[in-house]
């Protein structure tokens, strides 16, 4: 006679049977999953893919707002280079935004109200982008300074790479060159050389370095 209570290799009549080396287990006639290969909560795994669906679309706006940016910098054809230019303010500002929200929740304040204040900077710079270049002159100045404060917010805090940090410090002294003159009253051209001109190298290596942060969250 078969007795199936007897206990087998690896059983007991009261838990059930398991084979090591297995990734389930039988317990009381169920298959369980091992604790260290239980799959996470669904309210955790939605949590991180929001995080990684707003990485993604930081992201995206900070390349497109930074080369769009450069490209508009290099083009003469002034209908082309606002609307380069255009592109280059509504990227940074969504991406500027989704960063200080993302850094507010990580408690570190400094650099959220950095990329805070870079949004209303993009914004004002925005405002002048459909005029001409002498008519600019007031809101990129005004946006220049700006950009100076959150340059060195965001750049400051030990949150990004030392090469990013040390372009974003660099930008912010170019530019606060920039918003100087403007408001001692020069009319100083948005692409005029040598500066603003070689300063934006520099703030496109700060938003490189922000994107490689970024990168290496996802």
């Amino acid at each position: 006679m078969y007795n199936r209570d007897a206990a087998a290799p690896g059983c007991n009549g009261r838990t059930g049977c398991y084979t090591s080396g297995h990734a389930m287990r039988t317990v009381a006639g169920r298959a369980v999953r091992p604790k260290d290969q239980e799959e996470p909560p669904v309210g955790e795994a939605n949590e991180a893919g929001r995080r990684n669906a707003e990485n993604v679309i930081a992201m995206v706006g900070l390349a497109i707002g930074g080369l769009f940016g450069m490209l508009g910098t290099f083009l003469a054809e002034r209908n082309l280079q606002a609307a380069c230019w255009a592109i280059d303010g509504v990227g940074l500002i969504v991406a500027a935004v989704i960063l200080a929200l993302k850094y507010f929740r990580r408690g570190k304040d400094l650099v959220a109200a950095g990329f805070l204040v870079f949004s209303i900077a993009s914004g004002v710079m925005l405002t002048g982008t459909a005029t001409t270049l002498a008519a600019s002159v007031p809101s990129f100045g005004a946006g220049a300074a700006l950009w100076v404060v959150a340059l060195l917010m965001v750049s400051i805090p030990g949150e990004f790479a030392p090469w990013a940090r040390l372009a974003g410090v660099i930008a912010s002294v170019l530019f606060t060159i920039v918003s100087a003159r403007i408001f001692w009253g020069e009319q100083v051209l948005p692409t005029a050389l040598p500066l603003p001109y070689f300063a934006y190298p520099f703030l496109f290596l700060a938003i490189v370095g922000w994107i490689w942060k970024l990168l290496r969250y996802s």
